[in-house]
């Protein structure tokens, strides 16, 4: 375990082999590993092989006894179920990932595809909705997805009822990319079924979800961060106060997306969250000319150009961001040193979600020595992270 007590950063490369990519899989998919745990791993040890070599003792130094990483068997299962729904992975780094995702703060390591993926090479804006939209609602999510589509973007939602399948259908031959919440092979809702399948034969569909998984209702809040993280814009066109759509619209101004919205007549419940959006400083959207406008000019019709850095492969692939260094080893800090930082975090925790940057603020510590008891009691089951590098307590 020699190697696993260094406290030095390693570049994130992405995977360059069939054995590589089953690796980050089982990483990723391994019990109690999130997002930022598996960066930090990755990071930590360079490649997802000698992090999942490593977990069982950061496991035990967490005090998680008889911690195994993901099944080999279970990998293998969902490769063959990715082969028969004929589902492409992408890894975050490879030319094909999309490179605004990859900017935001928890991008997602892998995304199964179904489809055309050179749609996630053009710039694209999201139109969202209620599900148990209006008829002129739904006419306006049609009409602002045909003009959208016609201006050369691809129009992104999460196929729902209402708005998503709406702007779906009308963006069909222009190019729609769909991001579900379940797996890339496991519709929701059963009607949109047919048009699923139509979207796979000319449109995309994403989910970051392993094969075969059934959507749960935690799975859609960050599906939503997907659907704004692909978007140079979001439209709201019809939301309720309390609402899926009101969520990508927080997550696309936190990754510093242009968030506009259709406004309603105030009686209509449908419409309050727009309205409420537009209150708040939300562009107002009459048409897809509004949108357009508001669109900064180098993402209104071209892509930017990635950055690069050489792999082992030789090939160019898009520069990953830089993970910060995840702190000293486990055996590197005190026994009564570790044991206070728990009981800090744990304390200023609750099932409300808190900023990890703000609890380190409260903390008043370095990010490197909270890093690694934020992974001890992430494998422990203490506490969970959310989309937007948000904490909680779960028990």
């Amino acid at each position: 375990m020699t190697d696993t007590q260094q406290s030095s950063t390693h570049p994130l490369v992405p995977p360059t082999s069939e054995g590589d990519r089953f690796d980050w899989l089982r990483l990723l998919r391994s019990y109690r590993v999130g997002l930022s745990t598996f960066y930090r791993l990755i990071n930590a040890h360079g490649t997802a092989r000698s992090a999942l070599e490593a977990l069982p003792e950061l496991a035990r130094s967490a005090g998680v006894d008889r911690y195994a990483p993901c099944p080999e068997a279970r990998i293998d299962a969902e490769l063959k179920a990715a082969r028969a729904a004929g589902a492409r992975l992408i890894c975050i780094g490879e030319a094909g990932y999309p490179v605004a995702l990859a900017r935001i703060d928890d991008a997602p390591p892998m995304l199964w595809s179904v489809g055309d993926p050179a749609l996630l090479q053009r710039p694209s804006v999201a139109l969202v909705g209620a599900r148990n939209a209006s008829s002129l609602g739904t006419r306006m999510a049609r009409s602002l997805a045909r003009e959208l589509g016609q201006a050369g973007n691809v129009v992104t939602s999460g196929l729902a009822r209402g708005i998503d399948t709406a702007a779906h259908l009308a963006a069909l031959e222009t190019g729609t990319i769909a991001v579900l919440a379940g797996g890339v092979d496991v519709i929701y809702p059963a009607e949109n079924a047919g048009l699923a399948a139509d979207i796979a034969r000319c449109g995309l569909l994403l989910s970051e979800q392993p094969m075969g998984m059934a959507p749960q209702a935690r799975h859609f809040p960050s599906r939503n961060r997907i659907i704004s993280g692909l978007a140079r814009a979001v439209v709201v066109v019809e939301a309720a106060a309390r609402s899926g759509s009101l969520i990508t619209a927080r997550d696309a101004l936190d990754q510093g997306r242009e968030v506009l919205a259709v406004p309603g007549h105030p009686f209509d419940a449908r419409a309050a969250g727009c309205n409420m959006l537009i209150r708040d400083g939300a562009v107002l959207v009459r048409g897809g000319e509004d949108v357009i406008a508001a669109l900064p000019p180098e993402e209104a019709g071209q892509r930017e150009a990635a950055p690069s850095v050489r792999t082992q492969s030789g090939l160019a692939q898009p520069e990953l961001p830089q993970i910060p260094p995840a702190g000293p080893p486990p055996d590197k800090r005190s026994l009564r040193e570790t044991a206070q930082l728990h009981q800090q975090i744990l304390s200023r925790l609750g099932p409300s979600p808190l900023a990890e940057d703000q609890l380190i603020r409260d903390l008043k510590t370095a990010p490197g020595r909270v890093a690694p008891v934020l992974l001890d009691l992430e494998l422990e089951g203490r506490i969970t992270r959310q989309a937007g590098g948000l904490l909680a307590r779960l028990r």
